[in-house]
């Protein structure tokens, strides 16, 4: 049975920027009923199991996102009008696998800590895929600390995934990190774009979830 994990995310706004930020081809969302609810949710296929970040139900077609140099706006429309991000919306009558509670995660990430957000800013940069960069970070609170991290994979006979994440004091104010290392500045989290720096879109959750690899505190 192939198990669904659904992990809630902070905000409307930070589900927009998961499914559209820096994505040519913006993810697709599905509107269903999760514990009674109306829902909209967008999945990654791990190889034994589907992770789903979701949010509140929005009535529309599309996801209309535009970070504006930094100063995000985000809703759901029924038609295409502007040049912003779009992501579809599927409405769904009933979802093809049963939702429950697993003890145990068929796929779990291997945790691995590195030094800084620069650090982890280049480890997004993969020299087997540099035209098909998947770049958004994950933040959300474990205890008193904030972790921002980057879900990887490791083909091997069998598939390895892999969460790099560093631990902050605090929790991160702005949504995107500006990434400054060729220049010889530190990373930082900023919400203005400036033109020469790449930037990196992190995604606020609600909360821990033991499929990252830590021990969520109940």
């Amino acid at each position: 049975m192939v198990q669904i994990h659904f992990v809630e995310v902070d905000s409307f706004l930070d589900f927009a920027r998961f499914v559209c930020a820096f994505r040519e081809y913006p993810l697709r969302v599905y509107a269903h009923k999760l514990h009674g609810k109306m829902v909209l949710s967008s999945r990654i296929v791990l190889s034994k199991s589907i992770l789903a970040f979701y949010t509140d139900y929005q009535e529309g077609r599309y996801i209309e996102y535009d970070p504006k140099g930094g100063k995000e706006t985000s809703r759901v429309v029924s038609s295409i009008q502007s040049t912003s991000d779009h992501a579809p919306i599927v409405h769904l009558d009933s979802l093809p696998f049963q939702i429950k509670y697993y003890k145990k995660t068929a796929d779990k990430f291997k945790i691995s800590k590195v030094l800084d957000l620069g650090n982890l800013a280049r480890l997004t940069y993969d020299p087997e895929w540099p035209d098909n960069p998947k770049i958004t970070l994950l933040c959300f609170p474990k205890g008193e600390k904030w972790i921002v991290g980057y879900m990887s994979v490791i083909e091997l006979a069998e598939t390895v995934y892999c969460f790099y994440y560093v631990e902050l004091d605090e929790e991160p104010d702005k949504p995107f990190i500006k990434y400054s290392g060729h220049k010889g500045i530190s990373a930082q989290f900023t919400d203005i774009f400036q033109h020469g720096f790449p930037y990196l879109p992190v995604v606020k959750l609600k909360k821990n979830h033991p499929l990252f690899g830590f021990i969520a505190k109940k």
